[in-house]
């Protein structure tokens, strides 16, 4: 905790002094994300929308390319008059729901519109001072005060087959956001939850003692579980291109569905972020305390922390190809910060061999090529440890661990209008993840830091998003997986919470080694946004797993669900 109370002391000296305008984050799993995905590929060469691979977005930023493209759109009159006001992007056509999405999403960021915009206006406010904008419930935009007010609720219900209970999410909370003078932004959201879910969701939680995506909980009547989840930060711009934010929230690197590096599938973590955008490159740092993994027992007492730092450098190669390079480090102190990790442009990897070595160590690549305004090609490769001589040989060596993620992109495919595809497929290598201790292994609060499943798997995901009208979206999913669990007692490499020293030998370990793992599951859902951010959701799921050895653990399960969502994100079951 010591570290983030230096940054903490450092924001607070250098904020006053150096602060320039400043911007809270679009939150991770927002509908704005699909738009900005399909304007990156459909604009190709934009130069800040090139750097999406670390998420959350900067509203600022983002808010400064839209209207940017709000001012200079080509809509299909114009092109059926062979007016080109793109120059060489003469094929960039905004759809009527593209306009729509725009516009919604400069409303929902109205804080950083330069020109007044009178549609965002609420033709009859509630009670006066409430719903005086469309998208927030109360606002207020001063001179030096911007503040948005907003409810959370998401409420749905639902049946699975062969279970008796109820499915059930009950969702309410707040969030708050806010500029100071332009040059501080703070965001807050809280939000009290029951959730009862599917089957293989409640395993999940017995087996890893956590809520996916979320901390502490409690049972909840029966088969269900309540938690509270609260995250905030505060940001600042020490200088004309530096930002820093300081927080508990969740952050995500990578282009794809998943992420090999570091995404939001786990609980939140206090962290400390430098992100520093300059030319053609985009460097950010993350300094994280994290908890290491537990059993409470129910008993009250102070967990144990551990700590990660992670850097990933991005670069324009071309107008149409980012490049980026990932380094992490995830170590077990006795609940102090190792300062050696501090420097933020140092190699993480030479500091751990200096140190003894004893620290989890990863270094990844990662590239993204926007292709004929329609189409992209992402991938990541993360590489946690080789031996040269043992990959030749093809012999399942142990110690041989990387990840692979290799994706494309489809917008307004087949020429129909805001019908977007996406094919992806993931793989880890046995003890990916893993570390001799069961301290440094790449996992937080019970959760995984990278992707859900953990290692020793091999992933497929299809999924097709089509808006035909504004305020209709319908979203199909398919993820099948193949995966080996430990079997007898054994470790075969896919629970990233177990010490690779307990492997069974040295050799013969392929994806799938130990009691091999297949899954299917597909989901359909349909949402009608019935207000700025208010939706009505209907989904269905099916869900197929079959392992090769047990056949108690083999389910098949399907659920229909309907409900509310206002001012938050879809709950999935996608693992």
């Amino acid at each position: 905790m010591q570290i983030m109370k230096c940054f903490f002391r450092l924001a607070a000296f250098l904020c006053p002094v150096f602060a320039f305008t400043q911007s809270t984050y679009i939150p991770l799993g927002s509908k704005a994300y699909d738009f900005i995905d399909r304007m990156e590929i459909k604009l190709q060469d934009n130069r800040n929308l090139n750097f999406s691979s670390v998420k959350p977005f900067s509203r600022k930023q983002i808010v400064r390319e839209v209207e940017y493209l709000d001012s200079t759109r080509m809509t299909p009159t114009d092109s059926a008059l062979g007016f080109n006001k793109y120059g060489d992007r003469s094929d960039l056509i905004l759809t009527p729901v593209d306009e729509y999405n725009l516009k919604s999403l400069l409303m929902n960021n109205s804080e950083w519109v330069l020109t007044p915009r009178p549609e965002f206006e609420s033709a009859t406010p509630f009670l006066k001072y409430f719903y005086k904008t469309r998208a927030n419930l109360f606002e207020l935009n001063s001179t030096d005060l911007f503040l948005a007010i907003n409810p959370v609720l998401n409420f749905h219900a639902g049946k699975e087959s062969n279970n008796s209970e109820t499915i059930l999410v009950n969702t309410r909370g707040i969030n708050v956001r806010g500029l100071l003078a332009k040059k501080i932004g703070f965001y807050s959201l809280i939000t009290d939850n029951q959730e009862r879910g599917p089957k293989f969701f409640e395993n999940r939680v017995n087996q890893f003692r956590a809520v996916p995506g979320n901390g502490f909980y409690k049972p909840f009547r029966n088969h269900a579980f309540d938690y509270f989840d609260a995250r905030g930060y505060i940001t600042f711009n020490a200088a004309k291109y530096i930002d820093f934010q300081f927080g508990y929230d969740k952050n995500f690197i990578g282009n794809g569905y998943r992420s090999l590096y570091l995404s939001d599938h786990g609980n939140s973590y206090l962290f400390f972020k430098i992100n520093t955008r300059i030319w053609k490159f985009n460097y950010q740092n993350i300094f994280m305390e994290l908890m290491p993994q537990f059993n409470k027992n129910g008993k009250d007492s102070l967990l144990n922390r551990k700590y990660a730092a992670m850097h990933h450098l991005s670069m324009d190669i071309t107008k149409w190809l980012n490049i980026g390079l990932f380094e992490s480090i995830i170590f077990g102190r006795v609940n102090h910060f190792d300062f050696q990790y501090l420097n933020p442009i140092i190699f993480l990897r030479s500091v751990e061999g200096n140190v003894g070595s004893p620290d989890k160590a990863h270094v990844g690549i990662d590239f993204k090529a926007n292709v004929a305004h329609q189409a992209q090609v992402y991938g990541q490769f993360l590489l946690d440890e080789f031996v040269a001589k043992q990959i030749t040989k093809n012999n399942g060596y142990w110690a041989n661990k990387y990840a692979l993620q290799l994706g494309f992109k489809y917008v307004d495919a087949f020429n129909i209008n805001n019908l977007d595809l996406q094919f992806e497929t993931n793989m880890a290598r046995p003890y990916t993840y893993s570390h001799n201790d069961t301290t440094s292994n790449y996992t937080h609060y019970n959760q995984m830091l990278a992707h859900p499943l953990g290692a020793n798997f091999r992933e497929f995901i299809g999924i097709a998003k089509y808006q035909p009208k504004p305020k209709i979206y319908l979203n199909a999913r398919i993820i099948y997986f193949t995966q080996g669990i430990d079997s007898a007692g054994r470790n075969f490499g896919a629970n990233p919470f177990e010490s690779y020293l307990t492997r069974p030998r040295d050799f013969g370990f392929f994806i799938g080694s130990g009691n091999k793992v297949n899954c299917l599951n597909a989901s359909f859902t349909a949402s009608y946004e019935l207000r700025e951010n208010f939706f009505i959701d209907a989904t269905a799921l099916y869900r197929r797993y079959k392992t090769a050895l047990v056949s108690s653990l083999n389910n098949n399960t399907s659920m229909l669900t309907v409900g509310i969502r206002w001012n938050i994100a879809r709950r999935d079951y996608d693992y």
